[in-house]
């Protein structure tokens, strides 16, 4: 696995990317009846104190606790969706259009990076976020194909630890090419606004990459879930945690065009 460490939301690192595949617009993906854990996929601090709760759909969950002497960067622990009861996580394609959400809470005295991904082949457990920063409120989507969008930027809004956030990815194939790239749309629900990226097309491709890879879209074989990247501060009390509810999963669902779907919220946002 490739290790990619983030320092900041504000930097989007441009990746290239594979050629040669077009996938088949509107495929169904694989539908999860389950979810299972990756833990410690960064692990700057192995003596810290890990638990899992896994009751999928309702509630996944993620503790770590350091000692206040843990001198290190981050541990970083994942959770994926599984089509076979939680043993292995679902491998997603590019043809595959689908949509999933959850309710996110970060509480715990620590600080950490959380929220929901999707994960291309090249790093299935790092890269690719709705992330959510605890230690100014940040919430941005970045890192792996996705393309990038920062809410806190663009509508200054900032989570504020020990509160629900409602994330949402909804990614569609289309062709995965060039002129009729895969898109993705970010949106979240916060304090009764409802936010969305709009409708972003991917635009990764390289020719000098295998082709089972595919082009302009999520990257053969991605993974998605959530993530929790605690963030280790000497000296302070570190122990952090997130709680992922109402998980939801639709597969082969399609936004209306130019249009996001409210979830309720008492403001809607366009952009």
């Amino acid at each position: 696995m490739k290790r990619i460490i983030y320092y900041s939301l504000a930097c989007c690192m441009a990746v290239a990317f594979a050629a040669g595949v077009v996938s088949n617009a509107g495929a169904v993906a694989p539908t999860p009846n389950g979810a299972v854990f990756h833990t410690r996929v960064f692990n700057d601090c192995p003596e810290s104190v890990l638990n899992t709760v896994n009751g999928y759909p309702a509630l996944m969950s993620i503790s770590d606790n350091a000692a206040d002497t843990c001198r290190a960067f981050a541990n970083l622990h994942t959770w994926r969706f599984s089509a076979d009861g939680g043993a292995n996580a679902i491998l997603f394609q590019n043809a595959d259009t689908f949509r999933f959400s959850a309710d996110l809470v970060i509480d715990g005295p620590g600080q950490a990076e959380s929220g929901i991904q999707i994960s291309p082949w090249w790093s299935q457990d790092a890269e690719g976020r709705i992330n959510v920063r605890t230690t100014d409120g940040e919430i941005a989507c970045f890192g792996g194909f996705l393309p990038f969008f920062n809410f806190t930027q663009t509508f200054g809004v900032v989570y504020v630890k020990g509160t629900p956030i409602h994330l949402e990815l909804n990614y569609v194939a289309h062709s995965n090419t060039q002129a009729d790239p895969g898109t993705l749309e970010a949106k979240l629900d916060y304090n009764g606004v409802h936010y969305t990226s709009g409708i972003k097309p991917f635009n990764n491709c390289n020719p000098s990459d295998p082709p089972q890879y595919g082009c302009y879209g999520v990257a053969n074989d991605a993974e998605a879930g959530g993530h929790l990247q605690a963030l280790w501060f000497p000296g302070q009390n570190q122990e952090v945690h997130s709680t992922w509810s109402n998980i939801q999963f639709f597969a082969d669902e399609k936004p209306t065009a130019g249009r996001s779907t409210s979830w309720g919220s008492v403001k809607t946002i366009y952009r």
